[in-house]
């Protein structure tokens, strides 16, 4: 037997094949939600759709007033809301991360919701659209950009044994075209040492290691530690 386009399988078979290519981009990253989540969302996000539009033409007769198709759907989004709040977490450096996962979240909802309804083809280039605008957008973009679009930021705390060259070490920074922010200045060990905080702006293409040594070799500087934010 033939699947008609339109049909609750065909529909849901759509939704399955779209949550699955939202759902590896995010698993090739390993982010928190990815491959399960997208389906279970786009999924269910159909399910409750067609049930929905189902049920309005079903049981419009015993009600006075016309039942709205999509009023389950409408429900499913607020729902999705609550489960993409839970992926975006503040970190221990106070970077915000999981925006664009919790989006991907709401987006997978919204196609399955799309295909429950019908709309197989508009929700298929909506997909498209969202991986274009993931993958390939962002890395167009960062090269036709400025440059500030190809740097990357490094948490770094400095130990130095002169508190009176902390502006020469700045200056080193500088001269080795790394950009401080965020600049935090204290002392440690009784006063003896001082710790200098702050991110560091440098090129992406740079390895942190290479980075590392560097900022090593720079007089007074006897300990580093780096990360990347």
């Amino acid at each position: 037997m033939l699947i008609q386009p339109n049909s609750f399988i065909f529909n849901l078979g759509v939704a399955t094949i779209l949550s699955i290519i939202i759902g590896l981009e995010r698993e090739l990253k390993k982010k928190p939600l990815g491959l399960k989540t997208c389906l279970v969302i786009g999924i269910v996000s159909c399910l409750l759709t067609s049930v929905s539009i189902e049920a309005s033409e079903k049981f419009a007769e015993a009600y006075i007033k016309p039942m709205d198709p999509l009023r389950l759907s409408a429900q499913i989004v607020s729902g999705i809301g609550f489960l993409g709040a839970g992926v975006i977490l503040r970190r221990n450096n106070d970077m915000i991360s999981g925006l664009t996962t919790a989006a991907l979240v709401w987006g997978a909802g919204g196609i399955g919701i799309a295909c429950g309804a019908g709309f197989w083809f508009e929700a298929s280039v909506a997909t498209i659209l969202l991986f274009v605008s993931v993958e390939i957008i962002p890395f167009i973009i960062k090269f036709i950009g400025p440059k500030s679009l190809r740097e990357k930021e490094l948490k770094v705390k400095i130990i130095v044994n002169a508190g009176d060259k902390m502006t020469d070490i700045l200056k080193d920074l500088k001269k080795n075209k790394m950009k401080a922010r965020k600049i935090k200045v204290r002392d440690i060990e009784q006063g003896e040492l001082q710790q200098l905080e702050l991110v560091l702006l440098v090129n992406e293409k740079l390895y942190l290691t290479d980075l590392y040594y560097t900022l090593k070799q720079i007089d007074h500087v006897i300990k580093v530690e780096m990360e990347s934010l």
